[in-house]
């Protein structure tokens, strides 16, 4: 769990670094948001879910950062009265497993300010941690998903979505969505959670 003390405690603002799901479903509170810039991770569909988009039976894939380049998502401002709040539930949300560590990360904001922010990173040591599947495996877990919080192309679909509105490019995922709607699977809403 990453250190409260890792930030500056006189902030009054606290951030929070959203690559997935979080980008079209915070599920929380905010001041703001927008685009930021994390060096030293990358955004990868590498997380078998069990829970939120699969099942141990069905398992489908979720995105986590892994080691290595940059990725670009949305930075959330959060008001330190509700910071609590804001924090138990993402960790409710992200923690489910040990497969997601929280740390704090500096992220460089569209508005040229560089700041702290709180970060979900892989724990590429959790049995959960696919590594690098090819596409072809990538789009059989993806297409038999379902979890608690609904089909897992819905998720994949979404977040391609959304990135592309962003203008953040994303060439795997891209890949991934073109490929889905090349054999007719459509997206539904923007479901839940992760």
């Amino acid at each position: 769990m990453a250190n409260e003390t890792d930030i500056d405690r006189g902030q009054d603002k606290r951030f929070v670094f959203g690559y997935g799901s979080l980008i079209w479903n915070p599920g929380f509170s905010f001041l703001s948001a927008q685009l930021g810039l994390l060096r030293g991770a990358h955004r990868s569909l590498s997380i078998i879910s069990h829970y939120h988009r699969g099942t141990r039976e069905a398992p489908g894939l979720v995105f986590g950062l892994t080691r290595g380049g940059s990725c670009r998502g949305m930075v959330f401002e959060v008001e330190a009265p509700v910071w609590a709040e804001v924090r138990a539930y993402l960790d409710g949300r992200e923690l489910v497993t040990a497969v997601y560590r929280d740390v704090w990360r500096p992220v460089h904001l569209a508005d040229g300010r560089r700041v702290q922010a709180l970060t979900y990173v892989v724990d590429e040591a959790h049995e959960q941690f696919a590594g690098q599947l090819s596409i072809e495996q990538q789009l059989a877990m993806i297409r038999a998903g379902v979890g608690i919080s609904g089909r897992n192309v819905d998720y994949v679909l979404n977040t391609a979505r959304h990135l592309a509105k962003l203008g953040i490019r994303d060439r795997a995922l891209m890949a991934l969505a073109r490929q889905l709607q090349a054999e007719g699977v459509e997206g539904e809403g923007t479901g839940q959670a992760a």
